[in-house]
Formats: structure tokens, C-alpha cells, sequence
């Protein structure tokens, strides 16, 4: 696990999502840090992390949780699994949840229509083994599906990804591995904190129905949306830093 702090203020964790690094964040981190002191995390495997070979969802919260203070934590993606698993296994570091472009569970079914084909991450899987680069490059594809500016920001996660050198593959592994298991929908009534759900009005990895009922489903929460793909922050950083802002000036003390 890598954790770097930047700026000064409230404490929040930010979590990348799969195959990224805190690098991800740049236009997000520099709207940020006037307001709050940034706890920017490479997951293990990732980024400057990569010493570590595995990577387990709820492992990964609970050493967040134990080196970071009591914190507003923001999740994208995979980091949304991340955070949201701390929030409801070590409620008391967290001091409220927000999930950016995240889902309580990200594969279709047939009582949730709010995610991908169930063999989407099964086969990234496979392709990983095959040819690395390809398979993670047809993600990023896949991420900046629906946004206007889809080229350009597929050109800059291009850059972006391997800034910090490759991801363990084994890692990469476990991440589709949590993104395909995980099924937190009934859990979301636990929630201690308040939350808020921002999602992509263009989606295609996690809808916006995905967003709009699990604000629904948790105690104190609200949704927000964007014109974007799987990455907000990319085209609105100031906009969803001053929704950051507003929401932890609502947070209990």
C-alpha cells in the first residue's frame, strides 16, 4: 500500500479504480487540496504499490483505515468497493462515503439490470494472461464509452496508466476477481454515515440506475450527476470538488 498526503483541512481518502494509481486523480487532486488534507492511495499492486503482488478488497480498507485518520472517504470505481467495504466493517474511521462512479454490485442480474454482462470481467481476465497491454487499453476503452470527448480522454488514461510503471498482474487478477463477486445491495442499509453517489449520465460500466438506487437504498443519501463517462473527474474536477467541499460541511463534527 502507497499513501501520499497533499494539502491541508479535513481529512479525505481518495481511491483510484482498477489498474490505475493515484496519478488518475491530477485535475481532481489540485481542486482538492485547497480544502482538504488528500490521503491519495496506490492499492496494492498498483502504481507505487506494485511491490505487492495481491490485492483483497476488504484487506485493502482495513489498512487504509489503519493508517489514515477519521476521514471523508471518496471511492471510483473499484476504489468505490474499497471504500464502501471500510464504511460498513470500520464505521468509525469513516466520516462519510462518497462513491464516484461506483456501484454496490457491477454485474447484471436478473434482479438488477444496472450493471455489465456477467462474462465481461471473466474475460478481461482471460485476456490479461494473453496480451496485458491490449486487455487494459480495451478497458480504458470501455471507461470512457458514452463520454463526449471519448478520444481525448482515452489518449489521457493512455498516458495516465502505466506513469508509475505496470500493475501486478495478479493484482489486476483480483480486482476484475472483486469486481465480478461483489454484492454489497443489502448492506447499504448498514450505512453509519451519510453518502453521496455521483455517477455519469453516459456510463456504460456503471449506469446511471445503478446510482440513482443505491442513493435510494442507503440512509442519508443523495445522488449527483454528470454528463460524462466512467470518469467524471476528468471533465468536472472543480464541479465535484465543490460538491466534495458541500458535503463535508454537512458531516457530523
Amino acid at each position: 500500500m502507497h499513501i501520499e498526503i497533499h494539502g491541508e483541512g479535513p481529512d479525505l481518502v481518495l481511491i483510484h479504480g482498477w489498474a490505475m494509481h493515484g496519478g488518475i486523480f491530477a485535475p481532481l487532486l489540485d481542486a482538492l487540496a485547497p480544502h482538504f488534507r488528500v490521503h491519495l492511495v496506490d492499492l496494492p499492486g498498483h502504481g507505487l504499490a506494485r511491490g505487492e503482488v495481491r490485492f483483497d478488497v476488504a484487506d485493502s480498507a482495513r489498512r487504509i483505515a489503519a493508517a489514515t485518520p477519521r476521514a471523508l472517504w471518496v471511492g471510483w470505481s473499484l476504489g468505490g468497493l474499497v471504500a464502501l467495504r471500510a464504511a460498513l466493517d470500520v464505521p468509525a474511521r469513516v466520516r462519510g462515503l462518497v462513491m464516484l462512479a461506483s456501484s454496490p454490485r457491477f454485474v447484471a442480474a436478473p434482479d438488477w439490470p444496472h450493471g455489465v454482462a456477467a462474462t465481461v470481467f471473466g474475460e478481461f481476465a482471460d485476456e490479461l494472461h494473453a496480451r496485458y497491454r491490449h486487455a487494459i487499453e480495451r478497458f480504458l476503452a470501455l471507461e470512457t464509452l458514452g463520454s463526449p470527448h471519448a478520444q481525448a480522454q482515452l489518449r489521457e488514461l493512455r498516458q495516465i496508466v502505466f506513469a508509475r510503471g505496470e500493475p501486478r498482474l495478479e493484482a489486476l487478477c483480483d480486482g476484475l476477481a472483486a469486481l465480478d463477486a461483489n454484492d454489497l445491495r443489502d448492506a447499504l442499509g448498514r450505512l453509519a454515515m451519510p453518502s453521496l453517489w455521483i455517477g455519469g449520465r453516459r456510463d456504460r460500466l456503471v449506469p446511471p440506475g445503478a446510482v440513482q438506487w443505491a442513493a435510494g437504498h442507503a440512509p442519508h443519501a443523495r445522488a449527483l450527476e454528470f454528463n460524462s463517462g466512467h470518469a467524471p473527474f476528468l471533465e468536472f474536477a472543480p464541479a465535484i470538488a465543490d460538491a466534495l467541499v458541500a458535503f463535508a460541511a454537512e458531516l457530523p463534527a
